[in-house]
């Protein structure tokens, strides 16, 4: 049976080979795959032979490589065959059945021996070409890199033992354990790959050693071997060109992964943090009220620039005071309202990263405060500087009470009395996310608390 499926291996070698020194100009070119494909091949079948080797355990006296000869001696003793399914054009699994035959080496002076081991396995497969995208600078070369579990079930097989106290003539026992390989292949038609593969596998459950004798218990009944292969693989399907090289179509997906980007910028340009109905990258007044008319850059509509919105100094003079001129307003600027709206920080000025100076478009904020500063001259109040994360925590210390005293510099230099105005740092404020550009503007400020 082995010199058949060797025969036939042979065979398929010369066949592939021929086809490929004779295969037409236009077909070659085609299957250089210079083009991109939608499609690929997701089945391959595999057929191989090599020589196997357990390396532990041996009872003393028996062994199977020559050790007078530098490389070993090379026998054909496994058969293997597979099939493989490509879940995506890396990934995918494969199912082998193989044979072993565990013999002494003609060439030493080991005792004899022999045993057969079927084995079976699931393996993951990666195209590691197609990983870390190098599969047009390898061109007709690829990478396999598999791994998984087998079970396999081992029989002694030399009756001329079958005496021995220690040996379980056609007696078989069925192990369970682990396998990793690495497979290079070389495209050498449309479909047909030679494949060489380099195994290692380690059993977990193992009684006998590799001669057919009981393991010694030291070993923890484990057992190893390793495998060398070479053989052909055909690939399957529509594509008219192994699935293992075929060049997916990726241009397509690159063009939505930058469309979803662009949706993805677009969602966050169009947020609205203070819900006026102006988008938060065209709003330069991130913090109106609710409810209070804005104008295109979403800042609160205040026609006489008294550094209060008009409609809510209208509703403050229909509904809190008596009287409907804006020096009326102004006088009453002590209402529980006003200062209400100051606590609670509608009353604001912002600062680009790292700048002391207020926006051009916020200090309206410090126009509304002088405004009530100067109706209410009993009244004072601290100006409190904030920052963002951005930077260390005595930087941002440093930068919140910068912003607070330029602030209170403003305010006297527009004739309010420096007794009245008390700097505080809040430095750092972790209230919104790191992350988010838009979020951090709205904590880059200086708000006020009255005292009295």
């Amino acid at each position: 049976m082995k010199h058949r499926l060797l025969v036939v291996l042979v065979a398929l070698l010369t066949v592939s080979f021929s086809y490929a020194q004779d295969a037409p100009k236009e077909d070659l070119k085609e299957a250089k795959d210079t083009g991109e494909r939608k499609d690929y091949n997701k089945w391959t079948i595999e057929v191989t032979a090599g020589q196997s080797k357990g390396t532990r355990p041996f009872t003393e006296g028996y062994y199977s490589s020559n050790p007078d000869s530098f490389f070993g001696t090379v026998r054909v003793n496994t058969f293997s065959v597979g099939v493989r399914y490509m879940f995506s054009s890396r990934f995918g699994l494969k199912v082998d059945l193989s044979s072993d035959e565990f013999s002494n080496n003609k060439n030493t002076k080991s005792l004899d021996f022999q045993l057969q081991q079927y084995r079976v396995g699931f393996q993951g497969v990666v195209n590691a070409s197609r990983l870390f995208n190098i599969q047009r600078e390898l061109g007709r070369l690829s990478l396999l890199i598999h791994a998984g579990i087998q079970v396999s079930r081992s029989t002694p097989k030399l009756a001329a033992d079958k005496y021995d106290p220690n040996y379980y003539y056609n007696k078989s026992e069925y192990n369970g354990g682990v396998m990793f390989g690495i497979s290079p292949e070389v495209r050498i038609s449309k479909k047909f790959s030679v494949i060489g593969d380099f195994s290692s596998l380690s059993n977990f459950r193992q009684h006998f050693t590799w001669d057919g004798r009981l393991n010694d218990v030291k070993n923890n009944l484990s057992g190893q071997m390793i495998m060398a292969s070479l053989g052909l693989t055909y690939s399957f399907g529509n594509d008219n060109i192994h699935g293992d090289w075929a060049i997916i179509d990726e241009s397509k997906l690159k063009e939505i992964e930058a469309l979803d980007k662009r949706i993805g910028d677009l969602e966050s340009m169009m947020n609205d943090t203070d819900k006026d109905g102006v988008p938060d990258y065209l709003d330069v007044e991130n913090n109106s009220i609710a409810g209070v008319a804005v104008d295109t850059k979403g800042r609160m509509v205040d026609i006489n620039k008294n550094g209060i919105p008009d409609e809510l100094e209208s509703y403050m003079s229909n509904n809190f005071i008596d009287k409907s001129s804006v020096g009326s307003v102004i006088e009453g600027a002590n209402s529980d309202m006003i200062k209400k709206m100051i606590h609670d920080g509608y009353v604001a000025t912002y600062f680009e990263t790292g700048k002391t100076r207020p926006t051009q478009e916020s200090t309206e904020g410090i126009g509304f405060i002088l405004t009530f500063l100067r109706n209410n001259p009993g009244s004072s109040l601290d100006i409190v500087g904030h920052a963002d994360e951005i930077g260390s925590s005595a930087y941002n210390n440093k930068l919140s009470n910068d912003r607070a005293k330029n602030v209170r510099q403003v305010l006297m230099d527009a004739g309010i009395d420096g007794s009245r105005l008390s700097i505080v740092s809040e430095g750092e404020d972790n209230s919104v996310l790191k992350d988010s550009a838009d979020a951090r503007r709205l904590v880059r400020r200086v708000t006020f608390k009255i005292k009295n």
